[in-house]
């Protein structure tokens, strides 16, 4: 099952997830150069590492184990963050990983989704829950949307992006609409992106009729330029550079031997990614003050992605 936006296409489209930049570079990175690599990696990795305590709102029959190929899923959070100000999660994408499937599968929540926010009880919009609970909220408010364990989590600073894009040289995109932002024009097919460009490229929206869903298959395609560069052994004689984006960047709660349990053990299913979009309709709802926009999701729906969802992660 594959749901869009009403009036958007139905897509499968390619694309990875954020912490490959991390786990590309660490594989490569170890069978090219060696323990010296090794020690610098883990080290960068290590500063990345945010465990994370909580109770989850929907909890596993029992312990994940990454060394017995089970079913996970990840969070992975694109935040607008500035000094003194948390922020709000620019963009969510769940993704389910099964090694026996040799399949993942990420959703896209558009961010004006309207859910109740898990630890304050009120219905609001889901990137609102990073607002006001962090990384914690966030994971327990999609938990209790999506009726499946998260878990681990990715958030990633978008004013960041720029410095990931830039240390593996830039990327190339293809661009399916022409539009200007940032003082830049982005004309159709493929264009070279410096960091700056890309995180206008990535952060557009409303030029384009898809809407969220139009900027979130943006990001999903810097984020497959970088893991591209940063895949490609010439990248390799820049890992200080491209470490060092990551560290200021990233935040997991994925560890260094998870990471190399997940590349040992769940390799095979990156080659086979599909991506989900949940459908919904736009509704102006009066909150006591203002008319707010919501993206509302029926209750049929929600459940038929549940259990998509669900069945890929085999619950």
């Amino acid at each position: 099952m594959e749901t869009t936006q009403r009036h958007t296409p139905k897509k499968k489209r390619k694309g990875l997830k954020i912490f490959l930049i991390i786990l590309v570079v660490i594989l490569a990175a170890i069978t090219a150069y060696g323990y010296s690599i090794y020690h610098n990696i883990n080290k960068a990795v290590s500063t990345v590492h945010k465990p994370i305590e909580r109770t989850p709102e929907v909890k596993r029959p029992t312990d994940l184990q990454l060394t017995k190929r089970e079913p996970f899923s990840v969070l992975l959070l694109g935040v607008d963050e500035r000094p003194g100000d948390r922020g709000r999660s620019d963009t969510m994408i769940v993704m389910t990983v099964n090694p026996d499937k040799k399949s993942m599968e990420m959703l896209s929540i558009p961010r004006d989704t309207r859910v109740t926010l898990v630890g304050r009880g009120t219905e609001d919009k889901i990137n609102h829950a990073y607002a006001f609970g962090g990384v914690e909220m966030s994971m327990n408010t999609v938990e209790r949307f999506l009726d499946i364990p998260i878990d681990y989590y990715i958030k990633m600073n978008m004013e960041g992006f720029k410095d990931i894009v830039d240390s593996v040289g830039g990327v190339t995109v293809n661009n399916d609409l022409e539009f200007s932002a940032g003082g830049t024009t982005f004309p159709k097919g493929k264009i070279d992106l410096n960091g700056a460009d890309a995180l206008s490229y990535a952060r557009m929206r409303k030029q384009d009729s898809r809407g969220d869903f139009g900027r979130q298959l943006r990001q999903r395609q810097i984020i497959q330029g970088v893991i591209n560069k940063g895949a490609n052994i010439s990248a390799l004689w820049k890992y200080d550079e491209i470490l060092k984006a990551i560290s200021k960047n990233v935040e997991t709660n994925i560890s260094f031997d998870e990471m190399l349990d997940i590349q040992k053990n769940y390799a095979d299913a990156r080659h086979n990614i599909e991506q989900l979009q949940i459908a919904g309709t736009g509704k102006m709802i009066h909150n006591g003050k203002q008319n707010i926009w919501y993206y509302i999701v029926s209750d049929e729906e929600r459940t038929k992605v549940q259990n998509r969802l669900k069945e890929h992660l085999g619950l």
